[in-house]
């Protein structure tokens, strides 16, 4: 693997870390919500969130992947606005 490639190996690895520590905080505010800890509301706000953070990341995973099958540089791959990426899921 060339210097490009483990460059571009760092990036995804650190999307898909950034990926995981949103599920777990999904996983907290659920568990948080059947605790009583917080209300319906707040889970709802707070998981919305992160479910259009997640849909960006996994947007941005799948621009780069692209780019490298490509023959591309994925670092030119970048971050679309959360009505972009929703616009493209639907």
């Amino acid at each position: 693997m060339d210097d490009q490639g483990r460059t571009a190996a760092g990036a995804d690895r650190r999307i898909l870390e950034r990926i995981g520590e949103m599920v777990d905080e999904e996983r907290r505010l659920r568990a948080a919500l059947a605790e009583g800890r917080i209300d319906p509301e707040t889970e709802q706000r707070e998981l919305k969130g992160i479910e259009e953070q997640l849909d960006q990341c996994w947007d941005l995973l799948r621009q780069r992947r692209a780019r490298v099958e490509a023959g591309e540089d994925p670092d030119r791959a970048s971050v679309r606005s959360v009505a972009e990426v929703e616009r493209y899921e639907s």
